[in-house]
This record gives structure tokens, sequence and C-alpha cells, in this order.
């Protein structure tokens, strides 16, 4: 199962589509559950998402892979090996678990700071000594890749991409880290639920891409597929990508999230557009 199930909303009010706010841990019990009896594998959080780390391993992840990212790190952080020491620490003793399978860097842009040359270097570290599988980026545009790969090569990158927001293949990137055995994982392939909302729901000021919108629901409807079908089916179409990672606010809709997923249907190929206004959530609070 290609499927990676990611924890945001079990922290935080998370999502623009998201009305139910923060999941109760009961749910999150029942989540988990189910994804494992699914064939599900992966846990992605972070120390970001608040209390996610902190439910998890109280629920209990026996069984799972889990990436974990550690944070923006301050200004004038003294001892970098130190901060880095005490808040993957932190993670482990949150989430129960004495080894991750992955450690993203939320901001790797970081990686090209003068007073944090030793950064890389420490996260290899920790790998070598096998507390760490794998270490890698959390990025959300592929230029954070041009200014990086030369000088840090990942293991696993984590990046946005969906039906609209196609930059990850165009920019090259998924071919090129394919090549090089990078282990790629996606995430908003929703779009924050902006992609599954109708009209009546979604917020006005996406209002000035109807265009889009109506293509995209004549599209549908044309092709008798549900919005979440046809996301679900483009993230898992590219043998490429090795985990399509996605944040849930219940039981009810991570179950048709995997019905979608065992029943792939076609999708809109050439159905995705260039304004970063409307596929790059940071600039939501703009428009």
């Amino acid at each position: 199962m290609k499927i990676a199930l990611g924890t945001v909303q079990f922290g935080t009010y998370y999502g623009i589509a998201n009305t139910k706010g923060q999941v109760e841990k009961p749910e999150i019990e029942n989540i988990l559950k189910f994804a494992k009896i699914c064939g599900v594998d992966t846990i992605d959080t972070a120390t970001s998402y608040k209390s996610s780390e902190k439910y998890l391993g109280e629920i209990g992840i026996d069984g799972y892979n889990v990436i974990t990212k550690l944070p923006e790190i301050p200004d004038g952080c003294e001892n970098l090996k130190i901060w880095i020491t005490k808040n993957l620490q932190n993670s482990l003793n949150f989430l129960k678990v004495k080894t991750l399978s992955g450690l993203l860097l939320h901001r790797p842009i970081q990686l090209l700071d003068k007073d944090k040359k030793d950064l890389w270097n420490i996260l290899t570290d920790l790998k070598n000594k096998g507390i760490i599988k794998k270490i890698g980026y959390s990025i959300y545009t592929p230029d954070e890749l041009e200014k990086l790969w030369g000088l840090f090569k990942p293991d696993l990158v984590q990046a946005p991409y969906n039906i609209l927001d196609r930059r990850l293949e165009t920019s090259g990137w998924l071919s090129r880290m394919s090549e090089e055995n990078v282990e790629v994982h996606i995430r908003s392939i929703f779009l924050q639920g902006l992609l599954l909302m109708n009209k009546e729901s979604r917020p006005e000021k996406f209002k000035k891409w109807d265009l889009v919108w109506n293509q995209w629901n004549n599209w549908l409807k044309e092709n008798d597929s549900t919005p979440v079908q046809a996301a679900i089916s483009f993230a898992l179409s590219d043998s490429r990508i090795s985990r399509v990672i996605v944040g849930v606010d219940s039981l009810k809709q991570f179950k048709e999230i995997i019905d979608a997923a065992n029943n792939i249907c076609t999708f809109p190929e050439n159905f995705h557009i260039t304004d970063k206004r409307l596929f790059n959530p940071s600039e939501w609070s703009s428009l």
C-alpha cells in the first residue's frame, strides 16, 4: 500500500476544508487500527504538529515506519548538535520508539546558513549510528532542490504534488530523484481539501479561479468520478513515487480515501495550472 498516514490533524486544526478541528484521541486510535488492517505501513508526523507525536506514542505505533521532521532551527542556536539531539530525543520519547524510518528538515534551506555548516554532518552521524534510517528534506517548491542537491544528497524528499500542482514533474526533479534512487513521498494531493470542495463550500476568495473549478467539475461529471477518486488515482499512478501521504480528520474520511485507492480510475491528464497563488497555501492569506 503506497498510502501513508499524515498526522498534522492529530495535533492541530489544519486544512482549509477542515470543519471538525483537531482529531480526538479515540478517533486517532480507530484510524490507526484501520490503517494497519489496510496495509498502511508508514506514518508521517512532525515536531511542529504539536500533540501529534504524543498521541501516536500513547496509542502505540508498533509495526509502522515513522517519519518525523525537525522544526526550523531558531536564530542564535549556540550548539547545533545539542539542539538537534534534544529535539530528536523528545520525538523518540513522545513516539515511544528507539529508531525512526526517516528524519526530515522542515526548513532544509537552512543547510545553506553559514552558522549551520555542521547540520548535515550531524544528521549523517545519527544515520550512521542507526538512530535514523533515512535523512532528507520536506520542501515546498522544487527550487529548493536546485539550491541543495549538489551539496547535500538526501535519502528521502517529501514534496507537494497534485493534479493542479505538477511542478515536481514539470521541473524534471521527479525523474531525476527516481534515477538517483532518492525516495519520493508526496503530500497535499487534495490541496488541503480544496480539490474536494463544492462551489457552495469553497471560500469566496477562490472564486477568481471559477474557470478551473468548472473544468474540474465537468471532467468529474463526464467521467462519472468523484474528486477523491480522481485525485488519489493521479497520485498513485506514478511508479516513481514511493508514498502518498494523506491527512484525515475522521475515520470515515480515511475509509473513503482507502476505498478510492483500491479502485483506481482515470484522471485528467493535462489539468494543471501554473498560478502559484492557487496551488501554494502560503499565498492564500494574501488573496
